[in-house]
């Protein structure tokens, strides 16, 4: 079933009452907002958290405490910053009076995302190491550009140069507050005076084009910015000016114009671009994740607005670019500005085009759903963990699109442990959903669920017994072993025993990823060839099998505890 919605309209949404409602009641803080620039602002607003753009002061210091013991997934992460050029202490800034981006005119845009992945990265190595060595790089970076820098310009694209930079500026800054040395006013100017009103321009006017012209992604780093600004500069006006238009926008970021069309039969929803490019789509989708998070460290819930609109669109978004297939409906764009030009396009299937581009956006958006809030999201999952551990500035292409996304997030946004199976011991494994049964194999290779007692045969036992073996094909996977050297394995997606050749195709399908699964304790095996599929039972069998968002049944019957071996 296919729905078309309109954006969601009301101060609060379908969801009702806000997180920040809630907090506000809680600690009864009443205060008059200021009136936003471009839509009515709420009636009363809570004191503004700080740290409190992309990470707060618990997530800092739960940084510094999982790093300074080596734990993972964050040790990865870690690692991942570190080897990064722009995390080192000597980076010298080079700010420029005038940024320009777009075709045609003295383009010089990358010094000024080298130096802001510069000064996040060394900002987060001060509060994770504690060594003023990298504060102070962080400082100077930030110090330079905001005693240089007095204009951004070019064609239309000054406005991403505004809204990318804009955000990823301030959130450097966000870090930074209170550092010895670091002239925060002067920053704030600069934010306010230079990237901020681009931001509000394009959000006004969208230069002067139709409000379906410029895709979802020119709304959303625009918003960004002025979320993050707003947080910066203490100005609340600003931030409920992006929650609002996240909201009831008339352009193609507002939530219900970015995810046009939920299929709710199926848990998915269309992101806007997704017939036009991946590689676009997951820049809008991991710009919609940063508005949502700073959002959310402000106490307001955009993640789970409209229903957790933008939930379904993640797991349409990762589903696709996982290998699987996803629903498609018809989307028209119309394109160009009145009274000079138009156009429109429309588009009849999902794009194939950078299917399976790596950007790092993914780990937060899992941490969100599924660790915050519990909620199933299977291929936000399984792609998550095919791309830890996440790098950042510079580690996905030296051209502008390996800095639209701070990155990091495997180190800066997991709150919970990589889920991890035991290497050289022997286990069964016992279904979630049906205790008695383990999976096993029978006579002829094939994979089931048995039940499994103690009084059963010592064959039965035996064949509910596997060895758990380091990933044939990843050690940052897993493969079970039988006990006569046989491995388990699909084919067909059907689960079965059997030998290896050596052959990289053997190995790929003999090797599994361990996520949580559905009950304390258990797991969820993920095919490291087919991560749009993991093991489950169905009818007694093994298959790899598609997630399945919509049935009951399906987190349990692709769950199982690990537990003590039958022999």
């Amino acid at each position: 079933m296919t729905e078309r919605a309109a954006p969601p309209r009301g101060a609060e949404g379908v969801n009702g009452t806000s997180r920040r409602n809630v907090l506000k009641a809680a600690a009864g803080i009443g205060a008059t907002a200021l009136a936003s620039p471009l839509l009515t602002a709420s009636p009363a607003a809570a004191a503004i958290v700080h740290p409190g753009a992309l990470h707060l002061a618990s997530d800092l210091s739960r940084m510094a405490s999982t790093v300074s013991t080596a734990a993972e997934p964050w040790n990865a992460g870690w690692q991942k910053l570190i080897a990064n050029s722009h995390s080192l202490a000597t980076w010298t800034p080079n700010p420029q009076a005038t940024i320009y981006r777009g075709s045609g005119t003295a383009e010089n845009y990358g010094i000024l995302y080298n130096d802001i992945a510069a000064a996040y990265q060394n900002a987060l190595r001060w509060k994770i190491q504690g060594l003023t060595t990298h504060g102070d790089a962080a400082r100077n970076i930030l110090n330079a550009w905001s005693s240089t820098l007095t204009s951004v310009q070019g064609t239309a694209d000054r406005f991403l140069a505004a809204g990318i930079y804009g955000y990823e500026f301030a959130n450097a800054a966000e870090i930074m507050r209170g550092y010895s040395g670091f002239d925060l006013t002067a920053f704030q100017n600069m934010m306010r005076n230079v990237f901020y009103p681009l931001n509000n321009s394009f959000l006004v006017n969208h230069n002067g084009a139709y409000l379906s012209n410029y895709w979802a992604s020119w709304d959303l780093c625009n918003m960004a910015s002025v979320l993050a600004i707003g947080i910066l500069c203490d100005e609340q006006a600003k931030i409920d000016q992006a929650v609002e238009y996240f909201k009831t926008g008339g352009g193609m970021g507002s939530i219900g114009n970015a995810v046009p069309f939920v299929y709710a039969d199926e848990n998915l929803a269309q992101w806007q671009e997704s017939g036009r490019d991946q590689g676009h789509t997951m820049l809008g989708i991991g710009l919609m994740g940063t508005v949502c998070e700073m959002a959310w460290h402000q106490g307001i819930d955009l993640y789970g607005y409209d229903d957790n609109r933008f939930r379904k669109a993640c797991e349409y978004v990762a589903k696709y670019n996982l290998g699987e297939e996803v629903p498609f409906t018809d989307y028209i764009w119309h394109y160009g500005a009145p009274g000079v030009w138009e156009g429109w396009q429309t588009f009849t299937e999902v794009a194939g085009g950078s299917r399976g581009q790596v950007r790092p956006i993914w780990a937060q958006l899992y941490n969100h759903y599924a660790v915050r809030k519990g909620q199933f999201v299977p291929n936000l999952a399984a792609l998550a963990k095919l791309v830890e551990p996440e790098g950042g500035g510079g580690d996905y292409g030296s051209t502008s699109g390996g800095y639209d996304h701070l990155g990091l997030t495997t180190l800066t946004a997991t709150e919970q442990a990589r889920t991890t199976l035991p290497t050289g011991v022997t286990r069964s494994f016992r279904s979630v959903n049906y205790p008695a049964r383990c999976a096993s194999y029978g006579s002829d290779g094939l994979g089931v669920t048995p039940e499994v007692t103690s009084s059963s045969s010592a064959t039965v036992k035996q064949q509910a017994t596997f060895t758990i073996v380091t990933g044939l094909a990843d050690s940052a996977g897993y493969s079970l072993r039988a006990s006569d050297g046989r491995y388990l394995r699909h084919s067909g997606f059907r689960v079965q025993l059997g030998t290896s050749d050596g052959t990289d195709a053997f190995n790929q399908d003999a090797t599994f990823y361990a996520l949580p699964g559905s009950a304390s304790g258990s797991v969820r095996l993920v095919s490291r060839n087919y991560p749009g599929r993991c093991m489950r039972h169905r009818g007694y069998e093994l298959w790899v099998d598609p997630y399945d968002e919509v049935g009951v049944g399906f987190p349990a019957d692709s769950s199982f505890l690990p537990v003590t071996a039958w022999v």
